[in-house]
C-alpha cells in the first residue's frame, strides 16, 4: 500500500530467471502484489520467481501483449506498475515513478528512457528505431510521446475497461499509450528514468519488430 493505494506490480517473462531474482530482490515492501506472467520459459524463470514470493502466471501463448493482457486480468491493485524481467527498468525507481504519478494527478504515466544516461544500456540502432516509431505516432495522433516503445509504465487499473487492447505482441507496448492518449477521460503524462542494461538474452528483433510496430500503428490509426 503507496499513500492508501494498493499497487500490483506486473512483470511478463521469458527466459528471465538470470534478471528475475534480481528485480524481485529489490521490489519495495509497499507492493502489494507481484505477478510474474512466465511466457513459456524454458528455464527456472517461474521457479525462482515463486521462490521470491511472486505470484506466477504461465502463458503458453507466446507475445509480449498477450502476457500482459494474462497479467492484468489478475491484478487486483488500484495502481498497476509494469516493468520487465531482465533488470533493466530500475526498481528502486518505483516510490518516484508513484509520487510522480500522484502528484501530477494523472491515470497513466509513461516512464521515458531518453535520454539514455548508460550508453551500454541501448545501441544506436534501437535508439534511432525508437525515435522513428515515436515520430510515426506523434504524426499518425498528434500526440508526442518521447518513449512510445517503454515497458514500463503506472495506470489506474480502472482504466483498463475503457480501453480496446488488441495486440499481442511487441506493439502492444505502444498501443496501450496510444488508448490512453486518444481518451479523454484518461489523463496521460510522461517522466524520465534510469535505464540499464539487460541481464540475459535479449528477446527484440529491432527490423522485424520496429516495421511491425510501425504497420500496427498505421492500422490503429486508420481501421480502429
Amino acid at each position: 500500500m503507496y499513500k492508501g493505494q494498493s499497487i500490483t506490480v506486473v512483470i511478463p517473462c521469458l527466459h528471465a530467471e538470470q534478471g528475475i531474482e534480481g528485480v524481485l530482490r529489490a521490489m519495495p515492501d509497499f507492493v502489494d502484489e507481484t505477478i510474474v506472467v512466465d511466457n513459456n520459459s524454458s528455464d527456472r524463470t517461474s521457479d525462482v520467481a515463486s521462490s521470491l514470493g511472486a505470484k506466477v502466471i504461465r502463458e503458453d501463448v507466446r507475445g509480449y501483449g498477450r502476457s500482459y493482457k494474462r497479467g492484468f486480468a489478475v491484478a487486483t491493485g488500484d495502481l498497476i506498475v509494469t516493468l520487465d524481467g531482465d533488470h533493466s527498468y530500475p526498481v528502486d525507481a518505483l516510490s518516484y515513478l508513484i509520487e510522480a504519478f500522484l502528484h501530477l494527478n494523472v491515470d497513466f504515466l509513461n516512464a521515458s528512457r531518453f535520454p539514455v544516461r548508460d550508453e551500454r544500456a541501448m545501441s544506436f540502432k534501437n535508439k534511432f528505431g525508437n525515435l522513428v516509431l515515436s515520430l510515426a505516432m506523434t504524426l499518425l495522433f498528434f500526440r508526442w510521446v518521447r518513449d512510445s516503445q517503454s515497458g514500463m509504465w503506472v495506470f489506474r487499473r480502472s482504466i483498463l475497461k475503457e480501453m480496446k487492447l488488441e495486440s499481442d505482441g511487441m506493439s502492444f507496448s505502444e498501443e496501450i499509450k496510444i488508448e490512453a492518449l486518444l481518451n479523454h477521460s484518461i489523463r496521460f503524462g510522461e517522466i524520465s528514468i534510469q535505464y540499464s542494461s539487460r541481464l540475459g538474452e535479449t528477446k527484440l528483433n529491432a527490423w522485424r519488430d520496429g516495421f511491425t510496430n510501425l504497420v500496427f500503428l498505421a492500422k490503429k490509426r486508420f481501421f480502429r
